[in-house]
């Protein structure tokens, strides 16, 4: 695996995710404009959003499952420590 390729990739997905604190939601590029229902924490909405994640980073990028695998589990890191430490 290109792991310098991969990092970039996470980089770029985690500069196109947005986060309204206020309002607890999560705007990704990888989803619809709507949001996971409400009663999800933007956490819980990772794993709602992970086929979505998948069909784009196979999409967009030409990854295969193993390389998803890698760049879903840093991007997943990444933002759950931006969410938990606003």
């Amino acid at each position: 695996m290109d792991y310098k390729f991969l990092d970039k990739v996470v980089d770029m997905i985690v500069r196109e995710t947005r986060m309204d604190h206020e309002d607890e939601r999560l705007y990704t590029p990888f989803t619809s404009p709507i949001p996971p229902p409400s009663s999800f924490s933007p956490v819980q909405a990772l794993s709602y959003f992970r086929g979505s994640f998948t069909t784009h980073c196979n999409v967009v990028y030409g990854l295969n499952i193993q390389e998803i695998e890698y760049v879903w589990n840093e991007y997943r890191e990444i933002v759950i420590d931006k969410i938990n430490n606003g």
